[in-house]
């Protein structure tokens, strides 16, 4: 093979019996992941709300961002459920740059994916201890998902992602919620097999066993907008987009019918500010279309402390080094005014 094997890393067991889980916060995070099921299940009415930077970059400005977080959760308790989003890995289009903290724990520093590992679960265990709150995460990489499974209260498959069968069958042995966002090219009917393939059981390898799941009736789908051919963004979350996926939903044969709506990425053309109006839109049409009221579960936002993006050691406190995303305040706004129109 054309690759040199660096060294052996500790499998998810072994990195477990190193930080392990208490049972008082495993008891936090199962309640937690409890919870959004109800929601995408109907259960519950609350706004499911997937809020934080796009990519986790440095453990004391994301739990700064977490704690913040917390204090506003509990003015809007009754009424909206905040999922902190901690992506401890970023999808590259040409696989070049920063590649998130289980790469780099250090984005100026050199790949060491033993210190990765280490860090992104402890920037996990940090979060849930410090704010009570177990997080979201991406599962980029299928086989690495056993060392934060048991911290993780949702997780989203990604646009690059959500055409691979390994991620598809591994969606259908989590326990936990999982979004199906649609590909890169917009065809909602690959994502929609691709909950089909999530929701139904599967025999296949896995970390080097023979394993076999019960299928995962939480998966669902997450509008995230697409990208032509000639390389143009298009959103998908406007009304006859989301009359269009109830519909889709009525000719499958899938429980828990239910849509998570990305407000950045090709719905806002990259256009971080638009978050905010989007958002707003969806919660209109709520309010006008029963059947976008009982499909539209929550949002994923990109957010963090300070506005905009910078390039990779630019030195702001808490402001991306990826994607742009909203800052703190207008974060802080938005969450009190989706609040205000359920």
């Amino acid at each position: 093979m054309n690759m040199d094997f660096d060294r052996k890393l500790a499998i998810p067991m072994e990195v477990k019996e190193m930080y392990p889980v208490s049972a008082k916060l495993a008891d936090t995070v199962a309640q937690r992941a409890a919870t959004v099921k109800s929601i995408i299940a109907g259960r519950c009415d609350k706004l499911l709300l997937v809020i934080g930077p796009c990519s986790a970059d440095n453990e004391v400005s994301v739990l700064d961002y977490i704690a913040r977080l917390r204090a506003v959760q509990d003015k809007v308790a009754d009424s909206i459920f905040i999922v902190p989003r901690i992506y401890t890995n970023k999808p590259r289009t040409t696989g070049e740059g920063y590649k998130g903290m289980l790469h780099q724990p250090d984005p100026t520093g050199k790949t060491d994916l033993l210190k990765g590992i280490v860090a992104i679960r402890q920037l996990h265990m940090k979060a849930l201890a410090e704010t009570g709150f177990s997080c979201a995460d991406e599962m980029l990489y299928p086989e690495n998902h056993k060392y934060l499974d048991d911290l993780l209260c949702y997780v989203a498959v990604g646009a690059r992602s959500v055409e691979d069968q390994q991620h598809r069958l591994t969606a259908s042995g989590l326990e936990v919620a999982v979004g199906m966002k649609n590909p890169t090219g917009g065809d909602i009917d690959v994502m929609m097999n691709s909950i089909t393939a999530a929701q139904h059981p599967h025999t296949f390898i896995y970390r080097g066993w023979q394993a076999h799941s019960h299928g995962n009736p939480h998966a669902h789908a997450v509008l995230r907008g697409y990208v032509d051919k000639h390389g143009k963004s298009h959103p998908n979350y406007h009304y006859e987009d989301l009359l269009h996926l109830s519909e889709t939903y009525a000719t499958h044969d899938l429980q828990n019918p239910a849509v998570v709506i990305d407000t950045n990425h090709a719905n806002s053309g990259k256009q971080y500010l638009e978050q905010i109006r989007i958002a707003k839109e969806v919660m209109v049409n709520r309010r006008y279309n029963a059947s976008i009221a009982r499909l539209v579960k929550g949002f994923m936002i990109e957010s963090y402390l300070e506005d905009g993006a910078q390039s990779v050691g630019g030195g702001c406190y808490g402001k991306s080094i990826t994607d742009p995303c909203l800052g703190w305040e207008k974060t802080e706004r938005l969450i009190y005014d989706l609040a205000d129109l359920l």
